[in-house]
């Protein structure tokens, strides 16, 4: 009970430091989402997508 004590000391208390955790929260949260979906997206399209077959299409420049 003593953690959740401080918890709510320090951050569910006052209305501005509720709504800070909140946006904080949410924004983190988007952030740790977006780049998880990316890495599930890259790693079930594996060899399909451009810059995994690209090498097979470019030509040198001489």
């Amino acid at each position: 009970m003593a953690l959740g004590s401080k918890i709510y000391q320090a951050l569910f208390r006052r209305t501005s430091t509720f709504a800070l955790t909140i946006v904080v929260g949410a924004l983190l949260f988007e952030r740790a989402f977006d780049q998880g979906a990316d890495a599930l997206y890259d790693h079930l399209n594996r060899g399909k997508l451009w810059e995994h077959i690209k090498h097979k299409y470019e030509q040198k420049e001489e």
